[in-house]
């Protein structure tokens, strides 16, 4: 960076960088619009109502970088935003009954999910405690979309997790990995500047 973006950035965020305040706001804010944006990048699959998107990276994300608390918060927020109307959820969906239909159960599943990542992957630094959050976290949010479904559809147990579970494996393993390195990354660039 120049001279001059650099003065600009220290002069931008510098009341953010001394308010603990402020900082938490910014990442519950920053985690709340990055979840509303991930559920837009949806791929619906002919053989479930739940389509693919990148949502639960970012509930695990802000588990793991805000925290417990401030991850749920940030997650509440969202789902909040959702229900109040705002085109939050996949493919633009919004409004109360989003929440009471066949997706509705990983949405209200999403605080808890974050609070779990938060509470299991701490602030340690133990990669196996990152991962096993980022996984409870995800499997947090197998089980209530799985409830969900099966109350919205009437499907039995295991016909629920061939629709719910078993076609996004893959794919949240993969999100699993993105997010454990990009925690990594975060955590080491924020010990160099201390």
């Amino acid at each position: 960076m120049t001279n001059f973006t650099e003065s600009l950035k220290d002069y931008a965020f510098q009341a953010i960088g001394y308010d603990v305040r402020g900082r938490n706001a910014l990442g519950i804010v920053t985690f709340a619009v990055a979840a509303a944006f991930s559920a837009q990048i949806a791929v619906p699959l002919p053989w479930t109502p739940v389509p693919v998107t990148l949502q639960p990276m970012m509930v695990i994300l802000a588990g793991a970088m805000l925290g417990p608390r401030l991850g749920a918060i940030a997650m509440t927020a969202y789902v909040t935003f959702g229900a109040m109307g705002a085109p939050v959820f996949s493919n633009g969906g919004a409004g109360l009954g989003w929440l009471f239909g066949p997706t509705g159960g990983y949405l209200l599943a999403a605080p808890a999910a974050a609070f779990l990542v938060g509470m299991i992957a701490g602030r340690s630094g133990q990669a196996w405690r990152l991962i096993a959050g980022l996984l409870g976290g995800v499997a947090t949010m197998y089980v209530g979309g799985v409830l969900q479904l099966m109350a919205y559809t009437g499907l039995d147990v295991q016909s629920a997790l061939m629709a719910g579970v078993v076609p996004f494996v893959i794919g949240d393993l993969t999100k699993i990995g993105f997010a454990f390195f990009a925690v990594l990354a975060v955590r080491a660039a924020a010990k160099g500047s201390d």
